[in-house]
C-alpha cells in the first residue's frame, strides 16, 4: 500500500518508537494521528516537527484501555481527517521486578498491563475496523516484544501481555480479512527511555548481539512503515532484534 495521502493512528505517539513512527510515516506523505495519555508536550513537540516539515498532524489524548475513549478519539480523527487508513498500536506499559517474585505480580499488575498492552490494541483495532473495511482496505501492525517470544523481559507479567499481542494479531488478521491486513513487529532491546535508570544494563547488552548494536526507534519505525506498504502480508509476528534472539 502506497502510504501517500493516507490517513494514520499511531498510539503512544509522543516518544521513542511512536514518535519515530509518526515521522516516517509523515515523511511517506501520511496525516498523522498522535495517541498519548500522559505525554501532551511530547506529541505537540511531535506535531510540530511534522507540520514544520509541511506535513499534517494531530495530537489527541486517550486512554487506549478505555473503550470509551478510544471510540472518541476516532471519531475525532475521523472528523479531522476523513477516514483512518493505517493503524500503529504502539502504545504499552511495563512493571520492573524479578521474574522468580512471584508476589509481585499482584492482580493491579496483571490487570494494569493487560488492559493497556493487550485490551487497548484490540479496542483501537474494533473501532477503526469500519472505517477501513468501508474503504475495503487498511494496514494494522501491532508492536510486540521478544519478551512475547522468549517468555523473558523486565517482568512476568509484562512478557504474558506480549504473547497476548502475538496471539492478538493472527486472530485480529483472521477477523478482519480480506481488506485488513493485521501484522505484528517484535523488537529487541531499542535505545529509547524504558531504560531511564538502566543505561548500564541497556549498554551491556549491545556487545552480546551478533549486529553488537541496539535497534534505534528509527530503525523500528522505518520497518513499520515497510509492513503496512506490505500488500500479501498478515498474521505476522516480525522480529527486529539484531540477532537478539539467535
Amino acid at each position: 500500500m502506497d502510504l501517500k495521502n493516507k490517513v494514520a493512528l499511531v498510539t503512544g505517539g509522543g516518544t521513542g518508537i511512536g514518535r519515530a513512527t509518526c515521522l516516517a510515516l509523515s515523511k511517506r506523505g501520511a496525516s498523522v494521528a498522535i495517541n498519548y495519555s500522559r505525554s501532551k508536550v511530547d506529541a505537540e513537540e511531535t506535531v510540530q516537527m511534522i507540520k514544520s516539515n509541511g506535513g499534517r498532524a494531530i495530537a489527541i489524548q486517550a486512554d487506549v484501555s478505555q473503550d470509551n475513549e478510544v471510540r472518541s478519539m476516532v471519531h475525532q480523527i475521523v472528523q479531522t481527517f476523513g477516514t483512518i487508513d493505517l493503524l500503529v498500536n504502539n502504545a504499552g506499559i511495563t512493571q520492573h521486578f524479578p521474574f522468580d517474585d512471584l508476589e509481585a505480580a499482584t492482580d493491579e499488575v496483571w490487570d494494569e498491563l493487560f488492559d493497556v498492552n493487550v485490551k487497548g490494541m484490540f479496542y483501537c483495532s474494533r473501532a477503526i475496523a469500519p472505517f477501513m473495511k468501508e474503504r475495503q482496505r487498511g494496514a494494522i501492525v501491532n508492536i510486540g516484544s521478544i519478551a512475547g517470544q522468549t517468555g523473558m523481559g523486565s517482568s512476568l507479567p509484562y512478557a504474558v501481555s506480549k504473547a497476548a499481542v502475538h496471539g492478538l494479531t493472527k486472530s485480529l488478521a483472521r477477523a478482519l480479512a480480506p481488506n485488513i491486513s493485521v501484522n505484528c513487529v517484535a523488537p529487541g532491546a531499542v535505545e529509547t527511555r524504558w531504560w531511564a535508570g538502566r543505561e548500564k544494563q541497556m549498554n551491556s547488552i549491545a556487545p552480546n548481539l551478533l549486529l553488537q548494536h541496539l535497534s534505534t526507534p528509527e530503525d523500528i519505525a522505518q520497518f513499520i512503515c515497510s509492513v503496512l506498504e506490505q500488500e500479501a502480508m498478515t498474521g505476522q509476528i516480525i522480529t527486529v532484534d539484531s540477532g537478539q534472539t539467535l
